[in-house]
């Protein structure tokens, strides 16, 4: 990308995310799960790795094709049942995890539930026994690993489609030890369905240089919004494995907001108090409704396929049961309310950028797929078989880190401004309000799938 489009690029309203990175290792205090005696296993160690993948020499590491998934006009398109059921299932896990996350983090958040399904999924790809059965359960997944794999995959490149009004982008690498044997099956698999290429790295003995490697590809993926991703010493000796995933959003409103009309006025904080915020102001015909004690906009992206929707409680401080009582079923019926009306929309400008990355480990157990996570049970064999346990994978930690941004901007294409001021000013009828002046949620959307892209809150613009 050039200065000019980059330029450009920080001129739009964007959202940025990149959401999961997956740190598998082996643990040398590791002893053999009881009923699973390690000497009867007919998987390879990373020394006789005859069923595995070799280590590819330097000149082919180099090599490694970019890990972007095939153009989505090479690939069918998913079957529309297969689709609304992993959408379901991924929209579902989203608001299990978020739920956890707005409990145990105050303030403002973001998250990517369709990226971090993509990557545990990915994961889940190589699961197997309870480890498999565990993660099934906490992503609500149906199907067979290939099913959803498929899937999964096929929908990436069908949302990443370059006809599209608003750019989109998936990016799955996966980082791997040079000397350890990983399953071909798995690798091409992954590969197939992800786009997803093995790259070698030297953990053993070049930790801290690895970790700067992935944190750069991270960087470089996401138009350097997300940096520092991994942090120091979250990778070591013992790492094997990084299955990194990374999402990139851009989008112009379909009608934008002008400047002119951006006015300071209140947000009434969670604590009683009250900050003056820049609101940008528009009337024009949204999809609204009303269910439960919130209030639902919809704002569509240029094109149409993708928009976002506010959710606002009621009460100045109804953020915490808003969170508690939203679920797939309960955000399905209050979209279901919405219908086209004429609204004055009043929404704050806002920034999300964390210092920190999320560390999910603990969360993710919580919910219920502890045994992923445990040296002793853990059962990833289908991603690699090493003959001894103390050799075999077990996920150490997944990192979490977002950006979002929203403003009025848009590109040179959002010269529509006009058309915004002709249609505000043509209809008659006075219009409903819509005013986001309290702690709200976001969430993005695809419109076709109906999956959450990207969701979270808004305590302080």
């Amino acid at each position: 990308m050039g200065p000019t489009s980059t330029k450009r690029v920080f001129m739009r309203l964007s959202r940025f995310l990149l959401p999961a990175i997956f740190c598998l290792g082996c643990d040398p205090q590791a002893t053999p799960q009881t009923g699973r005696d390690a000497s009867s296993s007919t998987g390879p160690s990373a020394s006789s790795a005859t069923s595995s993948t070799p280590p590819q020499t330097s000149s082919t590491a180099s090599a490694t094709p970019s890990s972007t998934a095939p153009a989505a006009q090479d690939v069918p398109a998913p079957a529309k049942d297969a689709v609304t059921k992993l959408a379901a299932s991924s929209n579902q896990f989203g608001f299990d995890l978020y739920k956890k996350l707005a409990e145990k983090n105050k303030g403002n958040l973001v998250i990517s539930p369709a990226s971090l399904t993509t990557a545990l999924a990915m994961t889940w790809g190589g699961a197997k026994g309870e480890t498999e059965k565990q993660m099934r359960k906490v992503l609500h997944l149906t199907g067979s690993s290939d099913e959803v794999m498929d899937t999964s995959g096929k929908l990436a490149q069908s949302l990443t489609n370059p006809s599209r009004s608003v750019v989109f982008r998936i990016a799955n690498h996966l980082f791997g030890e040079k000397t350890y044997g990983f399953e071909k099956d798995y690798l091409e698999r992954t590969k197939k369905a992800y786009g997803a290429p093995l790259e070698q790295v030297d953990f053993i003995n070049a930790a801290e240089p690895a970790r700067t490697q992935i944190n750069g590809w991270v960087s470089d993926k996401t138009e350097k919004r997300i940096k520092d991703l991994i942090p120091p010493k979250a990778v070591d000796g013992e790492t094997r494995l990084v299955l990194v995933n990374a999402i990139y959003f851009l989008g112009d409103w379909e009608e934008p907001f002008e400047k002119q009309r951006t006015q300071p006025a209140p947000f009434q904080l969670a604590a009683g108090k009250t900050k003056e915020v820049p609101m940008m102001n528009r009337t024009d015909g949204f999809k609204i409704g009303q269910l439960g004690g919130a209030t639902a906009l919809e704002l569509p992206y240029k094109g149409g396929e993708m928009s976002m929707v506010l959710v606002v409680p009621d009460k100045v401080d109804g953020l915490a049961a808003l969170e508690k009582s939203l679920d797939e079923s309960s955000m399905n019926a209050l979209l279901g309310t919405m219908k086209s009306e004429r609204v004055w929309a009043s929404i704050p400008k806002f920034e999300i950028n964390p210092g920190e990355s999320l560390a999910l480990k603990e969360l993710l157990s919580g919910l219920g797929m502890s045994e992923a996570f445990d040296r002793r049970k853990a059962d990833f064999t289908g991603i690699a078989n090493p003959a001894k346990a103390e050799d075999r994978l077990v996920i150490s930690q997944v990192f979490h880190k977002g950006f979002i941004r929203v403003d009025e901007q848009g590109t040179e294409a959002a010269a529509a401004t006009a058309v915004v001021q002709a249609r505000a000013g043509a209809a008659p009828m006075k219009p409903r309000e819509f005013k986001a002046d309290r702690p709200f949620m976001f969430f993005i959307r695809d419109n076709a799938s109906g999956l959450t892209l990207f969701m979270g809150r808004v305590t302080e613009p």
